[in-house]
């Protein structure tokens, strides 16, 4: 029986779709972000990771000088969240 790759792929784009919207839900409840502002300024997982670790490293119990050294140490990872909610507030 040869293999549906198109099947495949459409069922890949719809769970990646699905997993997207669900994590847009679960950034949104935690901000005061919409979802569909999540999805607007960090449209793809890859994005949306970045913004869970620059929330994870901003939310820690940690001294605020403690905060910027691990945002110092992450900027290449997270600056461009950081960069896309500036730019939502400027």
């Amino acid at each position: 029986m040869p293999i549906d790759w198109d099947a495949i792929d459409s069922a890949l784009d719809e769970a990646k779709e699905e997993t997207d919207e669900a994590l847009a839900t679960r950034i949104s409840s935690l901000t005061k972000m919409t979802d569909a502002e999540v999805q607007e300024l960090f449209p793809s997982l890859d994005e949306k990771k970045k913004l869970a670790e620059l929330m994870r490293i901003v939310n820690s119990a940690t001294a605020e000088n403690e905060k910027v050294n691990r945002l110092a140490d992450n900027i290449e990872t997270v600056g461009s969240a950081v960069i896309r909610l500036l730019v939502r507030f400027v």
